[in-house]
Parts: C-alpha cells; structure tokens; sequence
C-alpha cells in the first residue's frame, strides 16, 4: 500500500511538474508568436477622400486578406495630421494600432518648434507605400493654363490670388510657397484639414489654384471638373504624358513631390513591424493595387524598415530646408 501511494505520489509530481514546464514554456513564448490574434486599427490622420486615405486603403484591404485579420481604418484628422499622429506616438507599442501619413510627418517637426510627440524617436518607420508628384491644378473656366499665367494674373490682379492645401506644413502648401518664391510672386495660402475639402473648394471657385498630391487630383482632372497645369516633379508624370513640369514651363530646377508610409508607436517589437513591413509590400505588388496605384499617378515603393527610417531621417532634413527658405514655420 505504501509502495502504491508512493508510486502515485511520484506520479502526480511528474504531471505537475510537466504542466509547469508547458505553462512557463506558453508564458515566455514571444508575444508576437502569433501576431495578429484580433483587428488592427490603421489611423489615418485626414478625412476620407484625400491621398493618404485613398493610398493606404487599398494597401490595408489587401493585408487584411494576407494577415487574416481585419486592418480597419479610423480616420482622424486635425492639426495638419498631428492629432492622429498623437494617438499613435501614445498608442500600446503591439502591432494593433500603427499610422499611414504622407511626407508631412517628417515636415511638422520643422513648422511646429512646440509638438507634443517627437516625430522620429516616438515612432518605428515600417515602410513607405509610394512616391508622387504634385499637380498644380485650376477649375476649367480659369484664366491660367500654363504657370506662368499666374505670374500674369498676379499682376493683373494683386494679392487676389489664393491657393489651396492639406493644411498648413503640407507639402501642398510647401511646394505654393517654393512656386511664390521662384515666380517672385504673392498668393495667398487657405490651409483646409485635408485635400478633399480643399479640392471641393477650388472646384466651387473659392480658391483660385492647388498644388495637390496626384492620387486626390486625377478623379477631379479625369472629370474635367478640373485642368492640370503643371506637375512639380523634374521628370513629367506617366499618369498626365501631356502635362508639362513646373520647370518646363520656365522656372528650372524646380523639384518637389511627396510620398506617403506606415508607421507603429516605438517600442513595437521588431518582428511584428517586420511582418507589418511584409505584408505591405505583398499588398503593393499586386496587380489589382499597383493598376490603383498608377491610376492615381502613384509609384508604389515598399521599402523595409531600416531603410523607411533612414529616409525618415534624410527627408526631415531635406524638408527642414525647403520651410527655411519658404519662410513657413510657425514661431514659438
């Protein structure tokens, strides 16, 4: 009996003992193991409508079939971007939250001395979704049909001019502000929160012109609600063949376009941004993604983590300059 209850004893330790090793073995198994176990929320930090939005929705329905969980998109804008972007510098560093936002993420930091969150060191670069040039679109009853017609118009009438943009710090209003210094020109900037706002406008003939990101502009150009003038980039755009560059149209050297990405809080574990990272670039290689893309005159990109970051970095740099000579950030 005793050599039983031994036996027993000894038993019931191994199981014990067993269960313990299973249960530690599933407490210090990586909390990315089995990423992603429930929806992620992809903020978009403008109203529905502009590029960022029209961009990065058909990148996070295609994830959506990959990872096998919904990415659903909750549009937050504001403070030209920043609102949104806040919520995901505080955001739980897990993969469940992470941002889509254009150049302008890097721009802010040199407009704004006083933002509430550290553009680079609060976030994890995961990849950039695509380059594109901007497009200096009129209503078709305008007077401008090449760029320099604003020159003339200027003289015509001036400080009557207005121009359109995202928000204040935008590359919209960036690439205005450049267009006034090489024209030696004064318009006047009406910042809206978001390109569709400001698109609506200028098509009701509230603002006279906007330099605008393409995916946003062509279904207005496509319509004939509005005309191209000019595209910013040194090459033209594949998407408008016939539309001149702004430095076709006599001001060399002028370069400008703007590019839009994903980024996770910092601190998100390198595995999960890398399968984020992944997942993305299988998105952008799709036929059904890269035929939207080039519609929208968008060059899909891809890129990993490490070289977002490194692009983060070269382009806060690069942009900090162009609001120096603009003339563009905001005093403390």
């Amino acid at each position: 009996m005793n050599t039983f209850k031994s036996l027993a004893s000894r038993t019931i330790g191994f199981s014990m003992a067993a269960a313990a090793l299973v249960a530690s073995a599933t407490v210090a198994s990586p909390a990315w193991a089995e990423f992603p176990e429930k929806p992620i929320r992809l903020i978009l930090p403008y109203p529905p409508g502009g590029p960022t939005d029209l961009l990065a929705r058909v990148v996070a329905a295609e994830m959506s079939n990959t990872l096998g969980q919904q990415v659903v998109v909750d549009n937050r804008p504001g403070a030209s971007g920043m609102i949104g972007a806040e919520q995901v510098a505080r955001a739980a560093p897990d993969g469940y939250t992470f941002l889509a936002n254009a150049s302008l993420h890097v721009i802010n930091p040199s407009i704004y001395p006083d933002m509430r969150y550290d553009a680079i060191k609060d976030f994890a670069p995961i990849t950039q979704l695509a380059a594109v040039p901007l497009v200096l679109v009129v209503p078709p009853s305008s007077p401008i049909k090449k760029a320099q017609d604003i020159v003339a118009e200027n003289k015509k009438n001036p400080g009557k001019l207005s121009f359109g943009s995202a928000g204040t710090a935008s590359s919209q209003q960036l690439a205005g502000e450049s267009f006034k210094i090489a024209a030696g020109i004064d318009m006047l900037h009406v910042p809206y929160r978001g390109s569709a706002p400001a698109l609506a406008d200028l098509v009701g003939g509230q603002i006279n012109l906007m330099f605008d990101s393409m995916p946003s502009a062509m279904p207005f150009i496509s319509s004939g609600q509005l005309r191209a003038v000019a595209v910013t980039t040194s090459q033209r755009a594949a998407a408008l063949p016939d539309v001149p560059t702004v430095a076709e149209s006599g001001y060399p050297g002028f370069d400008i376009s703007t590019w839009y990405g994903f980024w996770a809080p910092a601190g998100t574990p390198e595995p999960i941004v890398a399968k984020l990272a992944e997942h993305a670039a299988m998105a952008l290689k799709t036929p059904q993604v890269r035929e939207r893309y080039a519609a929208m005159g968008a060059e899909p990109v891809g890129s990993t983590p490490a070289e977002f970051a490194a692009y983060n970095v070269s382009e806060g740099k690069k942009w900090a300059e162009i609001v120096r000579k603009a003339g563009a950030a905001n005093p403390k």
